[in-house]
Order: C-alpha cells, then structure tokens, then sequence
C-alpha cells in the first residue's frame, strides 16, 4: 500500500516541477536577453607578426628566434628541429582568431619559416582588437619644432642676480632645537 503512494507523489511532484521549468527557463531566456553576462576574452599562444616574421629569416639562430617571436609554444623533443607558433583569440560575439606559425631549423640556424600568408601587421592587430576601432586614429603627437617655429619663439627676458638670489623669510622663527 505505501510503494503506490510513494510513486503516486514522486510523480505527481514531477508533473509540477515540469509545468515549472517551461515557465522558469522562459523567464530566464528574457532575463538573459536584457542582462548581458560579461565574457573575458581568451587569448592563447605567441601572437605573430609580419614584421615579426620577416625578421625571422634562413640563418638566423635560436637565440635570435626567440628574441623576434618569443618562447615557442611547443618544442616538441622528439622533433628538435622544428618549434612551433599557435595563437588563438576566442571574443564574445567575434570570429575566433587563429595562426599557426612553424620555424624549422637546421641544427642551430633557421632553414625556413612557414606561415600564414594572412598574417596581420602590428597595426593591424591592435586595430582588431581596439574595442574602439569606430573611432578616427589619433594624429601622431608632435616632437620638435621646425626652425621657423622656433624663431617666432619670444627669447626670455634676462635673469638680474637679484632676482635669482633666494628671498629670506620676512619673520624669523625660533629653532627647533634647543641651542
């Protein structure tokens, strides 16, 4: 008599409980279309450059790789002679970026490069990920002055020794320490 009871109540509960959950995640759903939930962006890997890559050319040393691209992300050590560039940047609401770049080398010296041809410049890249990249560039600041510029300069006025010599307090004050 009670195993049916039992089964009668659990079922019943699962009826209400499923009636719930429609009415719960459609609530959710428009929660979630109001509130946005921040997402970090993912970055992964040695991001690589054309400039970068076109430094990095036959002959070139492990030591100079490293200084140009960085620490390879895998330096497999059952294949010495090859390091390995991956970079992937995974963005809320954007394309995941991927590369694959991979030096070969020839014992110590670079034998040849692979990589993408649709490598981006550095400005490139920092353009694709400048959340504002609606907005004009700003102008270069300038840094020096043309000789005209500086001719229209006005020269100071000379400096009097007077002028320049300290000016005491007008009020004495005693001395902190005892004399």
């Amino acid at each position: 008599m009670r195993l049916p009871l039992v089964a009668l109540t659990l079922s019943s509960c699962g009826l209400l409980l499923g009636g719930c959950t429609t009415a719960s995640n459609t609530a959710v759903d428009t929660i979630s279309r109001v509130i946005s939930v921040y997402k970090v962006d993912v970055v992964q890997g040695n991001v690589v450059t054309r400039e970068q890559i076109a430094a990095v050319v036959p002959g070139k040393t492990r030591a100079e790789v490293r200084d140009v691209l960085g620490s390879p992300l895998l330096a497999d050590p059952f294949h010495p002679d090859r390091w390995d560039y991956a970079f992937s940047l995974k963005r809320d609401g954007k394309v995941i970026q991927r590369r694959h770049v991979v030096v070969w080398f020839d014992g110590n010296v670079v034998k040849q490069v692979d990589a993408p041809a649709d490598l981006p410049s550095e400005r490139e890249f920092v353009t694709s990920i400048n959340p504002s990249t609606g907005q004009k560039p700003r102008p270069e600041p300038k840094l020096a002055l043309t000789d005209a510029e500086r001719a229209a300069v006005p020269v100071p006025a000379a400096v009097t020794a007077a002028a320049s010599a300290p000016v005491s307090p007008s009020r004495s004050y005693p001395p902190l320490e005892p004399l």
